[in-house]
């Protein structure tokens, strides 16, 4: 929970004052394919992913007034140390960031960066 949750909360909490004196700018929270449900062994990660998911929605809706843009880049697995075991496909971290800031350019308010999550997203319509 501090890691996945309350440390991306703190942070936009303590940026969004000089947001709003800039005039808005933009958060971006790194979310995962985990928010929108949980695997066996995924521990408490779902369930952090899946706070913040609901967190930056509300995030969204409370700094849209001050101009501020919240927007939600979820991915599944990233060609990172900690998917190293993973051998499917993983975009690399570059890749992630170019999609996060191309999104945040268009005003998006969620990034699906991987087919994977584009796939599962769909389904979670209206949840």
């Amino acid at each position: 929970m501090e890691v996945n949750y309350l440390g991306p909360i703190a942070v936009s909490r303590a940026f969004a004052p000089a947001l709003a004196t800039g005039g808005g700018g933009a958060l971006v929270n790194m979310l995962s394919g985990l928010s929108w449900f949980t695997l066996p062994d995924s521990g408490g990660y779902s369930s952090a992913k899946a706070a913040l998911w609901m967190a930056t929605n509300s995030l969204r809706q409370n700094l849209m007034e001050q101009g501020t843009l919240v927007t939600a880049v979820h991915v599944g697995y990233m060609d990172t140390d900690m998917a190293a075991w993973f051998d499917g496909p993983k975009p690399p971290p570059e890749v992630v960031a170019a999609a996060a800031l191309d999104g945040v350019e268009a005003g998006a308010y969620e990034v699906l960066v991987d087919a994977w999550t584009r796939q599962v997203r769909p389904g979670c319509r209206g949840r």
